[in-house]
């Protein structure tokens, strides 16, 4: 059997080189340490024998990982189900890369996110959709430099959020204009172990800029009128399916995420209704996919990779140790984006009522 090649190790390097092993790893890791000529002819003969040192011992020289984690209080089969983290993480990828720095993704081990986060070889997190509330939160805190995104603000942690409330009193105002006055609101479940959604969440944000726009209008939205699920095209789905079941017969549909509206215009038509001559959509978020949906979908446009972007940078802040005195809070701006999933509601003698 022919025998494993040994890796090259910084004794080889040290004796091909003439040197001490301190002087190789100074050559790596201090090379102001060497003079420029020591170090670079210790780096040539590194590359002559095939050297590289090795990840974790540089880790615990340099003190630092050289990766970011994106935590995240679901599962990660949960979010990549739902298109928004694709773009999401693009932008954190992005910023990432631009600054040397690798990614690692973090989920719940045994429905501990404490656990999770205290395996974790990284130098901080860009958490999403952290709640306050959630049990393990002050040890997550704790732990490591922490920028949060879309959650329960924080005051002592740097955060990133968009104006979800704007955001969807905006979807609701432009449905009301349409002349629609039957509603369904199709939510994003809270996560667990979260048992009810949070008033500053997103959920709750959102939901508050649908009531604030049809109370105007003198619609009071009723609990029956708001179904929840998992943020994805098959919650979007089971969310409509249930709401018709129990009796509702809504002409407009507010979808807090556009994979759970296109969801919801699948259903629509499986029941053999027409987006929308006979009930009108709104998404959030405008996915990449938004636009290519038949019809295209109105929905609420947040900067999504620009969100992932700005989260690194405000993150690496921390790390080096910058503002840590006044955390930085940012909001991003919304704006609806009309496309031809909504119309007029339909005529009196037509309209699909919500029954009582």
């Amino acid at each position: 059997m022919e025998q494993a090649t040994r890796r090259t190790r910084i004794a080889d390097v040290a004796r091909e080189a003439g040197v001490s092993k301190t002087a190789v790893s100074f050559a790596f890791n201090s090379p102001d340490r060497l003079s420029p000529e020591t170090a670079t002819r210790i780096r040539e003969v590194a590359e002559s024998l095939g050297y590289r040192p090795h990840p974790v011992a540089r880790m615990l020289t340099q003190g630092q990982t050289m990766a970011l984690g994106v935590l995240t209080p679901q599962a990660l089969s949960v979010i990549f189900s739902n298109p928004f983290f694709g773009a999401f993480n693009e932008g954190v990828a992005l910023a990432a890369e631009e600054y040397g720095y690798g990614l690692h993704f973090i989920s719940p081990v045994h429905g501990s996110l404490a656990r999770a986060i205290g395996r974790a070889t990284v130098d901080g997190v860009v958490a999403i959709g952290l709640s306050e509330h959630h049990p393990e939160v002050e040890q997550i805190r704790r732990a490591l430099p922490i920028v949060l995104v879309d959650s329960t603000a924080m005051p002592d942690h740097p955060s990133i959020d968009i104006d979800d409330e704007g955001g969807a009193r905006a979807a609701a105002e432009h449905l009301l204009a349409l002349g629609h006055r039957a509603f369904l609101v199709i939510g994003v479940e809270p996560p667990q172990p979260a048992t009810q959604m949070e008033p500053e969440g997103v959920t709750g944000r959102r939901l508050r800029g649908y009531r604030t726009a049809l109370a105007a209008s003198g619609i009071e939205l009723a609990d029956r009128q708001v179904v929840v699920g998992p943020a994805s095209v098959a919650g979007g789905v089971a969310a409509l399916e249930r709401a018709w079941r129990d009796g509702l017969r809504p002409t407009a549909v507010l979808a807090m995420s556009d994979a759970m509206a296109i969801g919801a215009m699948r259903a629509i038509r499986g029941l053999g209704l027409s987006v929308p001559s006979d009930v009108s959509v709104v998404g959030f978020d405008d996915i990449d996919l938004a636009m290519h949906t038949d019809p295209p979908l109105t929905t609420v446009h947040q900067p999504i990779r620009r969100k992932g972007e700005e989260a690194v940078r405000l993150l690496l802040s921390v790390v080096h140790g910058r503002d840590a005195s006044s955390p930085e809070h940012r909001r991003l701006e919304t704006k609806l984006v009309v496309r031809g999933t909504t119309a007029r509601a339909p005529k009196a003698g037509k309209e699909v009522a919500v029954r009582d």
